[in-house]
């Protein structure tokens, strides 16, 4: 069974005899094209007139409901690029899963771009989760290039559940956005994690942890940005496991344009631990496991 078969399957399954799903809404992309959609009572999904994407509405009424966007790339050679909104209602809460598999038996490069862009309002709680996944025998390369724009109305919630992309986050007053960025390269990747979160409302709030793995020849270079332009309070922290031959950069710029702004930034890059890596070796682990062991607390 290919990978979108697996996935057909798991996402047709969740319609009912009413043409509903129960736990929330869903729509699976293949190669540009849109396959299946389905509706909850308080999730519709439209499909955009203007260019490639949709629209999702999310009524003030949804608690606890899923929205699952699947994106399936496995053409050799295929550029997808898909423009999504989401509309969230004052008060709603919802979980938003993004997934793109690539599948790439070619030698040209196959890729994915996804632009996301977030309209919450006031007293929402939004949990936004991505998830990537790239396989095959070709040669060809699998790119990934997501982007994010979020706006965030008064005292709305907004978890950002991701790996490596492009991140512009606007908070009004009181409203509180966390960030758990993890991220693993290895061989000669190279990831870059540009993320710009603007504090404008009175007692805004940002948090933001990033951690990643680099091994092999791969490198990676993060770029947070914060702006405080009001009473507001953000903490920025990165860390870093470096192995083989790669290469770190981390790029902290906090910006503070409001006397009552308290902005933070933590930074640290280093090897795996000697003494961890004895203790496990000790309990019959090679080293080979002990490192994978260690590497996996660590992004969890």
């Amino acid at each position: 069974m290919t990978l979108l078969d697996k996935i057909t399957e798991k996402v047709l399954a969740q319609i009912d005899d009413t043409g509903f799903t129960q736990s929330g809404a869903f729509n699976l992309r293949h190669n540009g094209i849109a396959l299946c959609h389905g509706d909850s009572e308080h999730i519709k999904i439209k499909k955009k007139q203007d260019k490639p994407g949709i629209d999702i509405f999310i009524d003030g009424k949804t608690d606890g409901e899923e929205v699952h966007i699947p994106v399936i790339v496995d053409a050799s050679g295929m550029t997808d690029v898909v423009y999504n909104d989401f509309y969230v209602a004052e008060g709603a809460n919802v979980t938003i899963v993004a997934g793109c598999g690539i599948h790439n038996s070619g030698c040209n490069e196959s890729r994915h771009d996804g632009i996301h862009t977030f309209h919450v309002e006031k007293n929402a709680n939004v949990r936004y989760v991505e998830k990537h996944y790239g396989e095959g025998e070709g040669t060809g390369a699998r790119v990934l290039n997501p982007v994010t724009e979020v706006y965030l109305g008064e005292n709305s919630v907004f978890t950002l559940d991701t790996t490596v992309r492009e991140n512009n986050v606007h908070l009004e007053a009181g409203s509180k956005l966390y960030v758990i960025e993890k991220l693993m390269t290895h061989g000669k990747q190279e990831a870059t994690s540009n993320m710009m979160v603007e504090l404008l409302g009175e007692g805004s709030s940002a948090q933001i942890v990033s951690r990643s793995v680099a091994k092999g020849e791969s490198r990676q270079v993060f770029h947070p940005r914060a702006v405080g332009k009001n009473r507001c309070h953000a903490h920025v922290q990165c860390d870093s496991i470096i192995m083989d031959h790669a290469e770190v950069s981390s790029i902290p710029e906090i910006n503070a344009k409001h006397v009552d702004a308290a902005i933070i930034h933590e930074a640290a890059i280093g090897r795996i631990n000697d003494e961890q890596l004895i203790k496990l070796r000790t309990l019959g682990m090679t080293e080979e496991e002990a490192e994978g062991v260690i590497i996996e607390n660590f992004l969890n």
